[in-house]
């Protein structure tokens, strides 16, 4: 081959790579951006006064008096909404039966999403759900219930040839010429007066507990439960993968059917849809072996070691095998037997290798959704104490971001806490994969003296 048209293919190749790499981080930067931007609004936010009287009532905390100095002057700003309320039920007791009729519908509606915004009026008993208890607890989702007080949403159907479009019609239509329809107006005006919005850096959203199906509160049973089932997953799966590559490395006879069976069986395993590793582990490990009467954080565990145990083998299979062969010749030749010569020689070789292998093993354990529905997740609960891991289920973060985004009823309400879970389960990965990855050049670099 010509020195040119090497040059030119180099270059080729080059350029070829270059365009994978920036195309890989285009893709990053749009797939993680909106993840990172959207999920740190779980965090920094505008919060309302009815936050702050939340974590008052709820965790105890915050400047008790300084938080009822700024509820009281909250609810000197909405007296004049509860007074034209107040007021016009009693001109409504007035009136005849049919004009009653005309605007007890409207008004019943005008006060639920009143409700919505401001949370209940001051003359009305504390309802029993959180939710019903406090207004929104952000700014964002309080001009989203603002709208939902000055406009009705209804469908346009006149054009049968397209859906439904819809159409905002201002509710105050409905009032005109009575003594609420001032209403409207103070609410768009003063509403900052009555809700106090403030910036905020909610940091303990990792560590609170949610309140009434995450409408409230953190996400710390989730992050918890994830740390619980992403290391007992490696706690099993990392010796049984370890020693089964010394096996096959060290110690079995390439030409044996068995030996080939094995690696058929570990193969196969790697391209097993995870799904089928949860139904595997409910039929095996809660069912078969009883490990927990249900549910449980080590049923679940038990079932992702399987699940990255092919991963693990393979990569200590390979980083094994790379060690050069003149290691295992000197430790034999020193008088070191086959055991010895694997363990103080091989294995300390091979670790950053397999480190590797465990560090693509946790991300995957972490991120998996399948195989923990069948046998460790579970919508809603508390934190659990380590030894409360063997027998009970827990939330955790893979399966709590499919249920929140698909089945929660108030979907669009918790939306910064679909993103707040996704930002904190990348960041908990990148934070074990950093983890290891540090001890995996701290370790290459005392072999390497």
């Amino acid at each position: 081959m010509q020195l040119a048209t090497r040059k030119l293919l180099d270059r080729t190749f080059t350029g070829v790579g270059l365009l994978a790499v920036g195309l890989v981080a285009v893709a990053l930067v749009a797939m993680l951006g909106p993840i990172i931007t959207r999920g740190l609004g779980a965090f920094v936010f505008q919060e309302t006064i009815e936050h702050r009287r939340f974590l008052l009532e709820r965790f105890g905390r915050g400047d008790r008096s300084e938080i009822e100095a700024e509820w009281a002057e909250a609810q000197v700003a909405r007296e004049a909404i509860h007074g034209r309320i107040t007021q016009f039920e009693s001109e409504l007791r007035k009136l005849d039966w049919d004009q009653r009729q005309q605007y007890a519908g409207p008004l019943r509606d005008l006060k639920d999403v009143l409700h919505e915004l401001l949370g209940p009026f001051p003359d009305e008993p504390k309802p029993v759900m959180p939710r019903d208890q406090y207004g929104p607890t952000r700014w964002d989702r309080a001009q989203v219930a603002l709208e939902h007080v000055l406009f009705i949403e209804e469908y346009d159907y006149s054009d049968p040839t397209q859906m439904g479009k819809k159409v905002l019609i201002p509710r105050a239509n409905q009032f005109i010429g009575t003594s609420l329809a001032p209403l409207f107006g103070e609410l768009e005006t003063n509403l900052d007066k009555m809700l106090l919005p403030r910036r905020t850096f909610y940091w303990r959203f990792l560590f609170d507990e949610s309140v009434d199906a995450h409408l409230f509160g953190g996400i710390w049973p989730e992050v918890l439960g994830t740390l619980y089932l992403t290391l007992g997953a490696i706690v099993f799966a990392v010796p049984m993968g370890v020693i089964s590559a010394i096996y096959l490395v060290e110690y079995a006879r390439p030409e044996s059917r068995l030996v080939g069976l094995l690696r058929t069986c570990i193969s196969t395993l790697a391209g097993v849809p995870s799904i089928v590793f949860g139904l595997f582990g409910l039929a095996f490990f809660i069912n078969t072996v009883h490990v927990s009467q249900s549910k449980s954080v080590l049923a679940g565990s038990l079932t992702l070691a399987i699940l990255i145990l092919p991963l693990i083998i393979r990569a200590s299979e390979e980083a094994i095998r790379a060690v050069p062969a003149t290691y295992k010749e000197a430790a034999l030749s020193l008088g070191a037997g086959r055991w010895r010569t694997v363990v103080t020689v091989l294995l300390p070789a091979a670790l950053p290798g397999i480190l590797t292998g465990i560090v693509i093993s946790m991300g995957r354990a972490a991120g998996e959704t399948a195989p923990i529905i069948f046998t460790a997740a579970v919508s809603v609960g508390q934190p659990l104490a380590l030894w409360e891991a063997f027998s009970q289920p827990s939330p955790a973060l893979p399966w709590n971001i499919y249920n929140l985004c698909t089945e929660h009823e108030a979907v669009d309400a918790i939306r910064h806490v679909q993103y707040g879970m996704v930002f904190a389960l990348l960041a908990l990965v990148l934070m074990l994969n950093g983890l290891a990855i540090v001890l995996r050049a701290r370790i290459a670099k005392r072999l390497r003296g």
